[in-house]
């Protein structure tokens, strides 16, 4: 308690001037292979990857990259036990899942959500089967590789899809470019932000998603814990990594509700609230949570233009 009571009060010295040195605005998509492109995209919407047919990335990530469920529903109707995190600025965070088990974006594909029996349950051998006997597929890959399907290269075409999934120019970026003001209650929301703590976290381009922190490092998080659950301790076995998580980022926070790896809170209110409670200590006053949900809103950005966004 006595380290965070310190480190809050380090930051109320950190001034708003200071904001384009702890975050930075998303960068404009760079180029990119078209074609390679394209057939990601194909990939990522198309249920053939899964091994009924009745699943796709974009059942899961459909709003805003994320899911609008607690947990998500997959093979055979089968629900998982952890939210679905956005799949929006991904090549911004350290690793990926809410344990960070996975270092690259092909990794995530390959350790997870392809083979797992409640996501799409399927195998190398299968969907490579699939692809080389589709005619669309066929013709899609030639003119993305010059090819045919294999496993490596569908990896890579989703991968490069997901690459362009970023949501620019949101308002907290316009900002950070001087290409805008913010308004009284957003000014006084970050200016809180700041000299509670939050920032020590949520940082840099992707405003977290760069670092792992405990869930409760202040006030303790209780919860029932199954052979499943998928903190940094269900890796490396030591106590001090329970309720041990990957910071998310909390770019287009008001869209991806329900919040936290358990997806427990819906509103963005309440996860404010929980947060500055649990782990800096902080019962936040009324007006406090409205200027700090204020700045939050800022942190939405534009669609990208070649996502289907379902509540658009």
């Amino acid at each position: 308690m006595k380290i965070h009571l310190i480190k809050i009060t380090l930051l109320v010295f950190v001034s708003i001037c200071q904001a384009q040195d702890l975050f930075k605005p998303l960068p404009q998509v760079g180029d990119f292979n078209e074609n390679i492109v394209n057939l990601g995209k194909e990939l990522f919407y198309d249920n053939i990857l899964s091994k009924n047919q009745d699943t796709s990335c974009y059942s899961c990530h459909y709003n805003y990259g994320a899911d609008l469920n607690q947990f998500s529903v997959g093979h055979e109707g089968k629900v998982g036990n952890m939210n679905a995190p956005s799949v929006f600025n991904l090549p911004y965070n350290l690793s990926y899942f809410w344990n960070g088990r996975s270092k690259t974006l092909k990794e995530q594909m390959t350790g997870g959500p392809l083979i797992n029996d409640k996501e799409m349950a399927s195998s190398k051998e299968l969907i490579e089967e699939r692809l080389t006997n589709s005619e669309k597929y066929q013709k899609l890959f030639k003119k993305a590789y010059n090819h045919k399907p294999t496993f490596e290269k569908m990896l890579d075409a989703i991968v490069e899809y997901e690459k362009t999934l970023i949501s620019i120019n949101s308002k907290f970026d316009k900002y950070l470019r001087g290409e805008t003001e913010l308004l009284e209650n957003e000014k006084n929301g970050l200016e809180l932000f700041i000299s509670y703590g939050c920032v020590s976290c949520h940082n840099g381009i992707n405003i977290g998603g760069n670092s792992y922190q405990k869930f409760g490092s202040v006030v303790e998080y209780e919860q029932k814990r199954d052979s499943q659950w998928q903190d940094r301790f269900s890796l490396t076995n030591k106590i001090e990594d329970m309720n041990v998580y990957k910071v998310p980022s909390l770019r287009n926070v008001e869209k991806t509700s329900p919040y936290f790896h358990d997806g427990s809170v819906k509103e963005l209110k309440d996860a404010i609230y929980a947060m500055a409670y649990f782990n800096i200590g902080v019962v936040l006053e009324e007006q406090e949570i409205l200027d700090i949900e204020s700045f939050l809103k800022t942190l939405t950005g534009e669609i990208p233009k070649n996502f289907e966004n379902k509540n658009d």
